[in-house]
Formats: C-alpha cells, sequence, structure tokens
C-alpha cells in the first residue's frame, strides 16, 4: 500500500515538472517569437513611404552606425518618434489591459471601458477648449485625469473591498458620465478648439514629442518589469479573494498595487496618443491563445499590444488611400471583436 502511493506520488510529481517544462519553453517561445515581430515591425515602419530604405539602412541610422545625412532626416527626424510612440504606447496599453482582466476575472474589462479612458479625455478636452493649452500641457491634464477617474471609481466601489464586478459597473457609469461631460465641452468649444480637441480623441500616435516619449520610455523601464514581479501575485488573486487571503497574501494591498501600476501605464499612454481604442481590450486574449497553458503573461500582451499598434500605423499611414489616425484602424478591427467577444461570452455565461 505504502509502495503503491509512492509510486503514484512520484509518477504525480513527474508529470507536474514535465508540465511546468512544457508551459517554460512554450511561454518562452512565444514570447521570443513575439519580440522578434515587435522588432521587424518596428524597423519596417521606418523603411517604407515616399523615400524608401533598407533595414540596414534603418538600422545603421537607428544604432548611430554610419553618417548619411539624408538618411538620418528621415529616419531620426521623420520616422523614429513616431515608430517609438508606437512601441512604447502599444507595450504599455497591452500590459495594462490584461492586468485589468486578470485582476477584475472580465475579459470585457478593459480601461476603454472603465471610465479611465473617458476620465483622461475630459481633463484634455477641457484644458483643450477652456485654456487652449497644447503640447505637454495636455499630456499632464490627461495624465491627471485618468488617475482622478481611476481614484474616483476605486473609492465609490470600496465595500469592506473591492470586487471586480462592482468595479467594472461603476466604471461603465463613470465612463458614461465623462463622455457626456466631453460631448458638453465639444458642443461649447470655438471651431479650431473643437478640431483640435476632436483630433486628440481619434488618437494618433504621430502627436507625441520627445519630452512625451522620454516621459513614457522612463516610466515603462521601472513600471512594466513592476507589473511583471507583481503578476506572481495576481495569479493567487485569481483563486479568489477567500483562498488568497489563506494562502496568506494580502488581497487589498496586492489588488490596489496592481490597479496603480495598471492605471499608471494606460494614462501615460493616453497622454502620448490620445484615445486609443480596443489595443488594451485584445492584447491579453490574443497573448493567451499563443501562450495555452501559460496563460496570463503580461510580457507576452505588451508585446501583442506593440504589434497591433505598429501594424495598425502601418495601415492607417500606408495602406489606405488617404492617410488617417492609427485610432480609426483599431476601433475599425477592434469593435467587431467587441461584438464577437459579447456574444461568445453570454453564451458561456463569463460575462460578468
Amino acid at each position: 500500500m505504502t509502495a503503491t502511493a509512492t509510486r503514484t506520488s512520484a509518477a504525480t510529481a513527474a508529470a507536474l515538472r514535465a508540465t511546468r517544462r512544457h508551459r517554460a519553453v512554450r511561454a518562452f517561445a512565444a514570447t521570443t517569437g513575439l519580440t522578434a515581430a515587435v522588432a521587424a515591425l518596428f524597423v519596417l515602419t521606418m523603411m517604407v513611404g515616399s523615400f524608401r530604405l533598407t533595414a540596414g539602412e534603418v538600422i545603421t541610422s537607428v544604432l548611430h552606425l554610419a553618417d548619411t545625412p539624408s538618411v538620418d532626416f528621415v529616419v531620426r527626424g521623420l520616422r523614429l518618434p513616431t515608430a517609438l510612440s508606437a512601441l512604447t504606447v502599444g507595450l504599455a496599453l497591452g500590459a495594462s489591459g490584461t492586468v485589468f482582466q486578470q485582476l477584475l476575472r472580465n475579459p470585457l474589462a478593459s480601461p476603454d471601458f472603465v471610465g479611465i479612458t473617458s476620465g483622461a479625455s475630459l481633463a484634455a478636452v477641457s484644458g483643450i477648449v477652456l485654456f487652449q493649452v497644447g503640447g505637454l500641457a495636455v499630456c499632464a491634464l490627461a495624465l491627471g485625469g485618468a488617475i482622478a477617474a481611476a481614484v474616483v471609481m476605486y473609492l465609490l466601489a470600496w465595500r469592506d473591498g473591492v470586487s471586480g464586478y462592482r468595479f467594472i459597473l461603476i466604471g461603465i457609469g463613470v465612463a458614461v458620465f465623462f463622455e457626456g461631460l466631453t460631448g458638453y465641452m465639444l458642443v461649447k468649444a470655438e471651431l479650431f478648439e473643437a478640431r483640435q480637441a476632436m483630433h486628440w480623441l481619434t488618437g494618433s500616435v504621430g502627436q507625441a514629442s520627445d519630452d512625451e516619449l522620454t516621459l513614457l520610455g522612463g516610466a515603462l523601464v521601472v513600471l512594466l518589469p513592476l507589473a511583471v514581479i507583481l503578476s506572481r501575485r495576481l495569479r493567487v488573486l485569481e483563486l479568489g479573494d477567500d483562498t488568497a487571503r489563506a494562502l496568506g497574501s494580502r488581497v487589498e494591498i496586492t489588488r490596489a498595487a496592481l490597479l496603480a501600476t495598471a492605471v499608471l501605464l494606460v494614462a501615460l499612454a493616453v497622454s502620448v496618443a490620445g484615445p486609443i481604442v480596443f489595443v488594451a481590450l485584445v492584447a491579453g486574449p490574443i497573448a493567451n491563445r499563443l501562450l495555452g497553458p501559460a496563460t496570463g503573461g503580461i510580457a507576452a500582451a505588451a508585446l501583442v499590444g506593440a504589434i497591433l499598434l505598429l501594424s495598425a500605423d502601418l495601415v492607417a499611414v500606408h495602406l489606405l488611400p488617404t492617410p488617417l489616425p492609427t485610432g480609426v484602424v483599431t476601433g475599425a478591427v477592434g469593435a467587431p471583436y467587441l461584438l464577437w467577444l459579447l456574444a461568445t461570452t453570454n453564451r458561456r455565461g463569463t460575462g460578468g
């Protein structure tokens, strides 16, 4: 009896080790492939245009390996800022979206729908319309608006803790309220300010300044590794609050830290590029499909977000008859996905 139990235990342990190895290999392969795809798209966005360049010319110019004034002007002066904006904003949106979805345990939980993006939009539009500000001032207002909206929703959702379902419902209500106020501001605006505000609201990776990109890049260096580190605690929270407490996790502190990290990521992304919709919603599920059993990888979701935004910018600028803001393309692609997601979650009974 004891020998049989020992053999069964050893077989179970071996199976668990094999499963973990398989997950680790698949996660490494998926992350490596996504990183290569991001690098290829990053270079490709700087190759195409009215002045076509080779991959070698782009790489040598970006890395300062050669001194060719005409190539350097096109790459560093014209195309590199847009490519960096798409890369960094995509990374931030992808990471924040999957944190929201895992933390709130709902595939529809995205910063686009729970009021954070709407808070940034209201603050930015108010600054443009009422104070005629631009540049870094709009960026700062959007950042502050997103953070303020997140704090308001967290306080309203608090009832001896924060449940995902209540946070989402309050977030949707706050988003509708902010969108109504944003519409009111646009109606009262002069024509020039209204056009400027509408351009910002559409979302585009081509409107970021060097200072804004530096701010977002520096924040990503800190926040992305922090999100990856906190993701280990996120897996415990996914088991439910009672189970997480039984395992020794400080549930509310961990949840607040994860929410703060995700809010800062999306707030910075929106402040730099405007409210580019659906990237945060779509990145996590796509990454989970690629990861298979090793779902929930924040790094993989961030890379998928970068791929989506770099691809959308290529389509918006180079493949359409008339160049359009990036947010138009992400919205056109993301809306059908949202309808499909609503239909499948309702069918499975997992929508809330």
